[in-house]
């Protein structure tokens, strides 16, 4: 149907956010019959106000609202014209989250980024000296179990053990701050990689919409973007490898779970990434979420509760599978990003998310702050 959905997904139950240039701000949309509909109102100004209600699935079937056009052709309008009709990330208020080290195979490569220190050289060397001695025997190991513990006492035995797999096995997950309340980019926009970074890599990921309560809402698409030079040279510039204008996209809207749509789609969803260079080059990946080692609900859990809230809820995105190894360039040195690299994760149910690759320096700077919505929403006499 569009860039974003095709006409079956589109019959799903949707909530997003577009850029309404008669307003000169947000407005909450959801889908019927393939049109984009406003359905703002002082009931629910955001999405935010949506997922704290009772029963969102009932208020979006019914919520009065305004026909903006088709899915088909909002879907296709540039991000960058502040003139027309286009889609923003998902979320607004909530904070965004982030777990990594959820898979065995990705876990791995966090330990031979640890030991190359940020070297994409050293990478191939010391994957082949380790990665075979300790990706098959994670793989199939529930994170916080009895036998995990044991494996954790043989790998520290052999000098093998990391603060990587510390969360990626042991009994607490790594969640992290991804971005700022309304800093997420979302479908069509340019996505920012920070300039000091040479070794990188998109991260398709299912990204869940949870509320203050801890409810599961629905879930969209997120491309975490990695820094693995950043991060791999100290554990401690992980804010600066993952929270840089314009490295945070979601999208293309959050799907609903309305009975028919449930967490199961979550737990069986199958990532397809595909990455276009602006010199021809296509990297293929992939992403199975039936391989992860804790479960959605878990890391939930272990995200909120009586030892953090979140009163406008937040959106969490559940880690990858996916971390190429193959060469772009230079033999033994992997994939990296280049500028003008398009990539695209879809996924069957939650649509398909594309972004273009620049510098953060160069992606439009972030202005539209939390004071910038309300004053906003005010001027609207939605608030």
């Amino acid at each position: 149907m569009s860039a974003f959905l095709t006409t079956l997904e589109a019959e799903g139950l949707f909530v997003g956010r577009i850029w309404d240039p008669e307003v000169s701000g947000p407005a909450v949309v959801t889908l019927r019959q393939g049109q984009v509909v406003d359905i703002t109102s002082r009931a629910a100004p955001t999405v935010r106000d949506i997922c704290e209600m009772n029963n969102p699935v009932s208020y979006l079937k019914q919520a009065p609202g305004r026909n903006l056009g088709s899915l088909d052709e909002i879907s296709e309008a540039s991000v960058g014209n502040m003139e027309r009709l286009h889609f923003l990330a998902p979320c607004d208020l909530q904070a965004v989250k982030a777990c990594g080290v959820t898979f065995a195979q990705s876990m791995v490569e966090r330990v031979i980024e640890e030991r190359a220190a940020g070297d994409p050289g050293a990478a191939e060397t010391i994957r082949e000296r380790i990665g075979h001695l300790i990706g098959d025997s994670l793989r199939n190991i529930q994170a916080g179990s009895d036998e995990a513990a044991k494996v954790k006492e043989a790998l520290i035995e052999e000098g093998l053990w990391s603060q990587y797999l510390e969360v990626g096995i042991g009994p607490d997950a790594e969640v992290f701050s991804k971005a700022q309340t309304l800093s997420s980019v979302g479908p069509n926009a340019e996505v920012g990689l920070h300039p000091i970074s040479k070794w990188n890599n998109p991260e398709p990921e299912i990204v869940l919409a949870v509320s203050s309560a801890g409810r599961i809402i629905g879930a969209t698409l997120g491309n975490d973007v990695n820094l693995r030079d950043v991060e791999g040279r100290s554990a401690l510039l992980l804010s600066k490898a993952k929270d840089n204008n314009a490295s945070c996209s979601i999208g293309p809207m959050i799907r609903v779970f309305d009975g028919q749509f449930t967490l199961d789609a979550v737990r069986n969803a199958e990532l397809d990434l595909v990455v276009q260079g602006p010199e021809g080059y296509v990297l293929h990946g992939h992403s199975s979420m039936k391989k992860i080692s804790r479960d959605p609900e878990d890391l939930v859990r272990q995200t909120i509760g009586r030892h953090h809230q979140y009163p406008d809820g937040f959106m969490l995105f559940l880690g990858t599978l996916f971390a190429p190894t193959e060469d772009r360039d230079v033999p033994g040195e992997g994939f990296t990003h280049k500028q003008g690299d398009v990539v695209t994760i879809s996924s069957e149910g939650f649509g398909a998310l594309r972004n273009t690759v620049r510098l953060s320096t160069q992606c439009t700077p972030w202005t539209f702050g939390v004071s910038h919505l309300m004053r906003n929403l005010a001027s609207r006499n939605l608030i």
